[in-house]
């Protein structure tokens, strides 16, 4: 994770959205015709477009009340139970139509682009009946087909229980299963599943339940595990042979030992422990010494982790989980291109890959995290498109 394949005074020749070669600069103009559009970049870093694995990007209104709350005192878990948290963004999220969510979404998804990040894996959670789930997803859907950025589609229904089967649990675990999946994935709007695996949300019985439901159905596994509690689901994501286990604030030596025996790639989310004012971060340096292949991601939701920059991320990440730049950068390149089965396209500047890359206005890559709240981007290419500068 630490080896970063640099090369000084570089160069790149794309052709047709992809990466014809990679090599100094000396080498790319001696390839070159006058019908080449050169761009010089002055020296600036240029690296892969980052690769965002856990993002939640479709849904309506703010939280700005509850952030508020929160900073004279009160916690998530306090406002969740009367109400707030999740519940709060779902009533909202039903009432708005697909034009208004793919509004929002739209904002939002420039937001990413000027960070530098040119895919993200989205997931739904905000609907929690058949139909507000599937809107989501269609959504995100019209997102990826109508803006520059990149989506991969996870369908989340078990993000929390409604109000509605707050009495009756094993109803809506089978509404899940009998009903939500099968639709999802009769219209093919998502390529993953995942569950809020935790004590107070889907127990690991109910999570077994869902995802083995969602792998029946032709879906990946995904799994948001022990954020809040040791609750064991770093060790059921091992069970299943789940692609990743996300959060995993609370994980043990046993659990991580778990993930590496079954190769379950970690999503690391520092910005939510930092949004949440909790001090407990994931134990990264622990991980990557057992041999994972780490991944950041933003957590973008309005709730827990309202951002998008992956600069933000990464800071965070070296100074209280203390990675090092560069193993910040590959995990949020090329090890979260592989966690969304993308690594032969994009997570690397490599001959024959698409060409997503960001140049940064900066002389040392290391600046990204150590000038934290700036702003960085100089350009941005998607498929070898400007769509940001």
């Amino acid at each position: 994770m630490s080896e970063l394949g640099i090369v000084t005074d570089g160069g790149l020749l794309v052709r047709d959205s992809l990466i014809q070669y990679v090599g100094t600069s000396k080498s790319v103009e001696s390839q070159i015709d006058k019908n080449c559009n050169v761009v010089d970049m002055g020296g600036r870093v240029i690296l892969p477009g980052f690769v965002d694995a856990h993002t939640h990007p479709v849904f309506a209104g703010t939280r700005v009340d509850e952030f508020e709350e929160r900073s004279r005192g009160a916690t998530y878990q306090e406002i969740a139970a009367r109400g707030g948290g999740i519940q709060s963004t779902v009533n909202k999220t039903r009432a708005a139509s697909i034009d208004e969510l793919f509004e929002t979404g739209r904002r939002y998804a420039d937001w990413f682009l000027r960070g530098g990040t040119t895919t993200v894996e989205a997931k739904s959670g905000y609907g929690l009946t058949v139909e507000d789930e599937v809107k989501i997803l269609r959504t995100i859907r019209r997102l990826d087909e109508q803006t520059s950025l990149r989506y991969v589609p996870t369908f989340l229904g078990a993000h929390s229980i409604p109000p509605e089967f707050k009495s009756r649990r094993d109803d809506y675990v089978s509404l899940i299963i009998d009903e939500m999946l099968p639709r999802v994935a009769a219209e093919r709007l998502a390529e993953y599943c995942d569950v809020f695996c935790e004590d107070k949300v889907f127990s690991n019985d109910e999570s077994w339940k869902i995802l083995s439901a969602a792998r029946c159905q032709g879906m990946g596994l995904r799994m948001h595990a022990d954020q809040l509690s040791l609750s064991g689901g770093a060790k059921l994501a091992g069970e299943l042979g789940a692609v990743t286990a996300d959060h995993l604030e609370q994980t043990n030596t046993e659990g991580i030992a778990a993930l590496k025996f079954a190769g379950v790639q970690p999503v690391l989310l520092p910005g939510s422990v930092y949004a949440l004012g909790s001090s407990r971060y994931p134990a990264a340096r622990e991980m990557i010494d057992a041999g994972l292949a780490v991944i950041l991601a933003t957590d973008f939701n309005p709730g827990s982790s309202p951002t998008p920059s992956m600069s933000m991320v990464h800071s965070l990440a070296v100074t209280h989980m203390k990675m090092s730049p560069a193993q910040a950068i590959t995990a949020s390149t090329i090890n979260a291109a592989y966690s969304l089965n993308r690594g032969p396209q994009i997570g690397s500047l490599e001959q024959g890959k698409i060409a997503d890359l960001a140049i940064y206005d900066c002389d040392d890559y290391r600046e990204l995290s150590y000038f934290f709240g700036v702003e960085h981007t100089w350009r941005v290419y998607a498929g070898g498109r400007l769509v940001w500068s």
